[in-house]
């Protein structure tokens, strides 16, 4: 399994258009081949801090994705309105078990 979580911050009137961006967006990473998940947080403490968690199947998945035009889409709309420069950490993980 392959896990990228990315954290960046806009302007508090920024943050309402860069989480639609990853709204629109979802469905289609979704479906994306080897996508497990796509989850989009904003943050309950910080007004202008969004997290993005990503899950794939592999890292090959990913590098799929990063090619996408949904990539290339929210990377056009978001880019813009972050305050800083975004930080993006990757994962090789191997889960120890699902419990439900």
């Amino acid at each position: 399994m392959f896990i990228a979580i990315l954290d960046f911050s806009t302007s508090a009137a920024d943050r309402p258009a860069a989480l639609a961006q990853l709204d629109r967006e979802r469905e289609q990473v979704r479906d994306m081949p080897g996508n497990i998940a796509f989850r989009v947080y904003a943050d309950r403490e910080d007004d202008t801090r969004v997290t993005l968690v990503h899950e794939w199947q592999d890292e090959e998945s990913f590098a799929g994705y990063l090619g996408s035009p949904s990539f290339a889409r929210s990377g056009e709309v978001l880019r813009p309105l972050m305050v800083d420069a975004p930080v993006s950490r990757r994962f090789r993980a191997e889960p120890a078990e699902t419990v439900r």
